[in-house]
């Protein structure tokens, strides 16, 4: 499936929809934090990114206050973190606008980290997808809650050529932090 966005070096597009906002009276909705939840998750998508070898080159973050305060979180759990460029084009954009950001990444970038917003980041990452591994399609189908990150790889000499359907969906889990005491607690929801 890989294959047919042409030849050239494998390539990666990691998309993280930022983590759980919270939603204080009378703060415009750019300018909304993270809650307590996603103060939590946001350092676990971090080390989930470390754990699974999937560092970027390159990270792009929406400006809304969410997505750059899970940016921070998320890449200081790795010893260097890559460049991050912040655009505003990722605000409440859809996904033939997002997918214009990603065609402008330099041809030296192998991995690419795109930090946004729902519903965009969940259509981008269904349009891109030419088929998944195992069951990841079905479940970004079904739903792209907050702190999810989705891995998508294909191969191309330059982000020009990634389109519809020319690339395989690898991964997609949903990493959660724990709260404070909760190590030693059993029981609770299970999930994805």
């Amino acid at each position: 499936m890989i294959e047919r966005a042409g030849a050239g070096p494998l390539r990666r597009l990691v998309v993280l929809r930022h983590a759980k906002s919270a939603w204080p009276e009378g703060v415009a909705d750019h300018r909304r934090p993270l809650a307590p939840r996603g103060l939590r998750d946001a350092p676990a998508a971090g080390r989930a990114l470390a754990e699974a070898d999937c560092l970027p080159d390159l990270a792009v973050c929406s400006t809304a206050a969410r997505a750059r305060r899970t940016w921070e979180l998320t890449s200081a759990e790795w010893g260097t973190p890559p460049p991050v460029r912040y655009d505003r084009r990722l605000y409440a954009a859809a996904a033939p606008e997002l997918l214009d950001v990603v065609r402008e990444t330099p041809r030296a970038v192998d991995t690419l980290l795109l930090v946004g917003h729902n519903p965009g980041l969940q259509e981008l990452v269904l349009a891109l997808a030419g088929d998944g591994l195992d069951d990841t399609l079905d479940r970004v189908r079904a739903k792209f809650p907050t702190s999810a990150l989705a891995v998508l790889a294909w191969r191309g000499t330059g982000w020009q050529a990634l389109g519809p359907g020319t690339a395989l969906l690898t991964s997609f889990t949903v990493p959660r932090g724990k709260k404070k005491g909760a190590e030693g607690k059993r029981g609770g929801r299970k999930g994805r």
